[in-house]
């Protein structure tokens, strides 16, 4: 006589890289998987992260490595302990994507494209039976507790035994990610914290004449600063209604809770951070007095056009001539943020399930059977590989919080049960 063996079906809601990694935990554990996808493919926002260049994780130290999860730190420490960034490293050659690090420490796939790495990864996934069923949408549960699944064929009620949401914060929505689970879990009693955007721009008070010549324009090795708060060395890109890019997102959540403190945000931008205040005033003094303002700013410093309007625009009036009066005033460019750009722009959000609504499975304590993991948690982290990272390891977690809660859930139950 066979013995009857029984697997658990389980729904992972979300085919982002959360989702599909906590696919692959629990499909490697002998369960029935079903991934659940609003969209028209899997893995959409992962691709237009790889456009650039897919950043897989960064390189540092992991005690600094782990600093750059803020206040989330240490709930995400067990996530990040069972997969760091070496395992990150292994797991994406393991697909048949060797891997580099970079000067600035961030790690990527020679191949500098997400779609090899999702391709091999769906494929796997597929080989060991999980279903990828794209264009449906979750709906909750009906009042018999069944998963409610809407897809092309119309609606559908699963009896499964654990599900996984993973469906992303509230930004690109575009992309899948629009945070309309948020409502749903709220109306089961799980504490969600407000949404807020983060590794986002900024919007100023910019005139026209500058956003007409420089929208869109880079400001290239620059320092930015919060006043009173940290600095940061990078980029930032000028934009029709404020500011963006790597300086600016670096210290995205510093400044926006600084202006959800005071109403405004004053940051400094560094044109020349590599010198001090005396070399750029002995620089300026060299050039002959009879030079406009924008000669003696391009000779002496090399300024582009973009930085010599940017220390017209910033502060109460014209630039000064006086060497020192100058030189200062182009190591601390005053710029006013008023408020953060649309969370729908933003690269990635704060906000999302409370931790204290999760046990240390990531199960949520309104809902036993239901985890969560990835962007819908209450966390956020820099870009340069930390956002991939936390979601992926908590994505993982959530999977093997499935698996041990089933494991002695259906222990007894079941003569072949694990």
């Amino acid at each position: 006589m066979t013995e009857f063996v029984f697997r658990p079906h389980v729904a992972v809601i979300g085919g982002g890289p959360a989702g599909l990694a906590c696919a692959e935990i629990l499909s490697a554990r002998g369960c029935a998987v079903s991934v659940v996808e609003q969209m028209p493919t899997m893995g959409r926002k992962l691709l237009m992260a790889g456009r650039g260049g897919l950043n897989l994780t960064h390189g540092e130290a992991a005690e600094r490595f782990a600093t750059r999860y803020g206040a989330a730190r240490p709930m995400l420490a067990r996530a990040l302990a069972a997969f760091t960034p070496q395992d990150m490293v292994a797991w994406a050659e393991g697909l048949g994507q060797p891997c580099f690090t970079g000067s600035s420490g961030r790690v990527f796939p020679r191949a500098m494209k997400a779609s090899p790495l999702l391709r091999a990864w769906l494929a796997r996934l597929a080989g060991r039976g999980v279903r990828l069923l794209t264009r449906h949408r979750w709906e909750g549960w009906d009042a018999a507790g069944r998963l409610r699944v809407t897809g092309p064929g119309g609606p559908a009620c699963w009896r499964v035994n654990a599900t996984v949401l993973a469906m992303g914060g509230a930004s690109w929505a575009r992309l899948g990610s629009d945070g309309a689970w948020r409502e749903r879990l709220l109306g089961l009693g799980v504490d969600v914290t407000p949404f807020a955007p983060a590794n986002c721009g900024f919007v100023t008070d910019w005139g026209t004449d500058f956003t007409t010549r420089f929208a869109g324009t880079p400001l290239r090795g620059i320092s930015l600063a919060l006043e009173g708060g940290p600095s940061v060395r990078g980029e930032a890109v000028v934009t029709q209604a404020g500011i963006e890019g790597g300086a600016v997102y670096a210290l995205s959540a510093a400044i926006r809770d600084r202006i959800a403190r005071d109403g405004h945000a004053l940051v400094h931008v560094d044109l020349r951070p590599a010198l001090d205040v005396a070399d750029i005033a002995t620089r300026l003094a060299r050039v002959r007095a009879r030079e406009s303002l924008s000669n003696t700013l391009r000779k002496a410093l090399r300024l582009t056009p973009e930085a010599i309007a940017l220390l017209r625009e910033g502060g109460d009036g014209p630039p000064p001539r006086d060497p020192t009066a100058l030189a200062r005033r182009v190591k601390a460019v005053p710029v006013v943020l008023r408020a953060p750009a649309a969370l729908d722009r933003a690269i990635s959000v704060a906000g999302g399930i409370a931790w204290s609504a999760l046990d240390e499975r990531l199960m949520l304590r309104a809902r036993p059977g239901v985890f969560a993991g990835g962007e819908m948690l209450d966390w956020e982290a820099p870009t340069g590989g930390y956002l991939l990272q936390g979601c992926m390891a908590t994505g993982r977690l959530a999977g093997e919080g499935a698996w041990e809660w089933l494991r002695d859930s259906l222990r007894g139950r079941y003569p072949s049960a694990p």
